[in-house]
């Protein structure tokens, strides 16, 4: 087991579902639905494996560390201000979650798909 310092352990490199209620009100009616709509889904649930990936991408997640500023800001913050300075249009945007739904839902048979949800 490592050792993490206690100073990182409040610090989220990935974004997780939990913080889907964060970005409500961000972008436009549409955006502030589907928020709505995920925040009530189970952590399991594809839909919000999909969103979560999506922003995993878009919030460049896998290049975080610990020390950086993005991590020292939190994982909230991070989200946030990549959400809304998405450079496109909210189409785009939720584009993009539609096409990472598509891609999660490959990933799971029928049985999984309703066990999930």
């Amino acid at each position: 087991m490592s050792y993490i310092p206690q100073v990182y352990r409040k610090y989220d490199l990935l974004f997780t579902p939990r913080l889907i209620s964060k970005l409500r009100g961000l972008r436009n009616p549409e955006w502030t639905e589907l928020v709505d709509r995920l925040d009530s889904l189970p952590e399991t649930h594809p839909d919000t494996i999909a969103f979560s990936m999506m922003m995993i991408k878009l919030n460049g997640c896998l290049t975080c560390e610990m020390d950086s500023y993005r991590a020292q800001r939190g994982c909230a913050a991070c989200s946030q201000n990549t959400v809304a300075s998405f450079k496109g249009s909210d189409a785009q945007l939720l584009k993009r979650y539609e096409k990472t739904r598509c891609t999660v839902a490959q990933q799971y048979s029928d049985q999984d798909l309703q066990q999930a949800a």
